[in-house]
Parts: C-alpha cells; sequence; structure tokens
C-alpha cells in the first residue's frame, strides 16, 4: 500500500487530488492537512512514502514544511504543488528537499506520473519547470545553489517571516510560538538582515514572490 500525505489550505482541492490518487489499486490518502504545520504533524504520525504539499499554506508554508518532513523522514518524498513557477522559486524548492515541483494546471495529466515516480524514488519535473531547471543548467548555473535565499534562515526565523507577512504582530507571533516578545525581535531583525530588507513592506513583497503567501 502507497500511503500518501495531502497538505492543502483548499478542501475542494484536497478533495479532487484525493479522488483522482486514490482511483489507483493500492494508493491510499493516509492523512489530509489544511496547513503546513498540521501537516509535518501528520507526516511524523503517519509516516507516508509521498507527501503532496501546496507551496502556499497558512501558519507554516509548504518550503519550511518540507524541510521538517526531510529531516525527521529522509524516506518520504515530496512533491510540491504550486500555481507558479520561477527559477528562484524551484531552486528554493529544490534546497529544501523535495524531488517534485508540480504545476496545478498541470495536475490532471501529472498528479499521477508525479506520485508514480516518487515512490520510485526518482525525481519528477515537468513540462515548464523542467524546462527552467534544463535552461539554467545549459546557462551554466547550477541546478543546486550553493545557498538558496531561504536556506541563510535558521528554520525559526522562515517560521517568522512567514507569520510577519501574515500580518501577525510580534506580541501574537510571541503567544502563537511560545516565546518571549524579545526572542521575536531578535529573530525578525536576524532575517531582515540575512535577506537584504529593511522595511516590512519588503518582507511582504519578498514572501509574495517566494509563494510564501499568497497577494
Amino acid at each position: 500500500m502507497l500511503r500518501i500525505l495531502l497538505a492543502d489550505d483548499h478542501d475542494i482541492v484536497r478533495r479532487g487530488l484525493k479522488v483522482l490518487l486514490e482511483q489507483n489499486m493500492g494508493w491510499q490518502v493516509c492523512a489530509e492537512a489544511s496547513n503546513g504545520r498540521d501537516a509535518v504533524d501528520l507526516a511524523l504520525q503517519h509516516r507516508p512514502q509521498v507527501a503532496v504539499i501546496d507551496l502556499s499554506m497558512p501558519e507554516l508554508n509548504g518550503l519550511e514544511a518540507t524541510r521538517r518532513i526531510r529531516q525527521s523522514l529522509p524516506d518520504t518524498e515530496v512533491l510540491i504543488f504550486t500555481m507558479h513557477e520561477s527559477e528562484e522559486l524551484i531552486r528554493e524548492v529544490l534546497g529544501a528537499g523535495a524531488r517534485g515541483y508540480l504545476l496545478k494546471s498541470d495536475a490532471v495529466r501529472q498528479l499521477i506520473p508525479a506520485v508514480e515516480s516518487l515512490s520510485q524514488k526518482k525525481p519528477f519535473f515537468a513540462g515548464r519547470v523542467s524546462e527552467v531547471v534544463l535552461d539554467g543548467f545549459l546557462k551554466g548555473r547550477p541546478a543546486m545553489p550553493a545557498h538558496p535565499t531561504a536556506e541563510r534562515l535558521t528554520s525559526r526565523e522562515r517560521e517568522i517571516v512567514q507569520l510577519l507577512a501574515e500580518g501577525k504582530s510580534n506580541k501574537q507571533i510571541a503567544r502563537l510560538l511560545d516565546l518571549s516578545v524579545k526572542t521575536v525581535e531578535t529573530h525578525r531583525t536576524a532575517a531582515m538582515r540575512k535577506l537584504e530588507l529593511t522595511s516590512l513592506p519588503d518582507l511582504v513583497r519578498y514572501a509574495i514572490r517566494m509563494q510564501i503567501i499568497q497577494a
């Protein structure tokens, strides 16, 4: 039995993906999550072979969820599922440990081959996404950067960047993460410095560009 975790903040999307996946004999959606934090918890609980994770989710985005899942469960392959593509974004996804990247517009045709490929420990990059990766290679840029932008940040800094971009205050973040306000402020300052950002609007624009939050 191939166990699959689905993580997307839209119920109707998850329902559609589940129907599509479970048409395959021996495939089971063992858990569903509507945010990245639950996705990590459910992955640890159910230990799926494949996790299909939406890039843009509240509280903890798909990139950070992927990092945590891959760190704790190196045998779980992750397929990032998104509406957007860019070379920078694809590099961040690869840096997070995902070995599959699928555009939502290609889901009907490509979801099954993508999950099947990952279940066999083979990477999956289709259509325009593979063209972006190949184009970077042909132009002499490595498929994986030495230090992807988000990799400069610690896990906690990335988490706080997302919560700030979602509009939460330092006090709200401190309560949510059980930290002191001073600790949140320290992480915020460090993240802004590493990302070379000077204001909260700059941080929000960065989060939108990287699909950490949706505009």
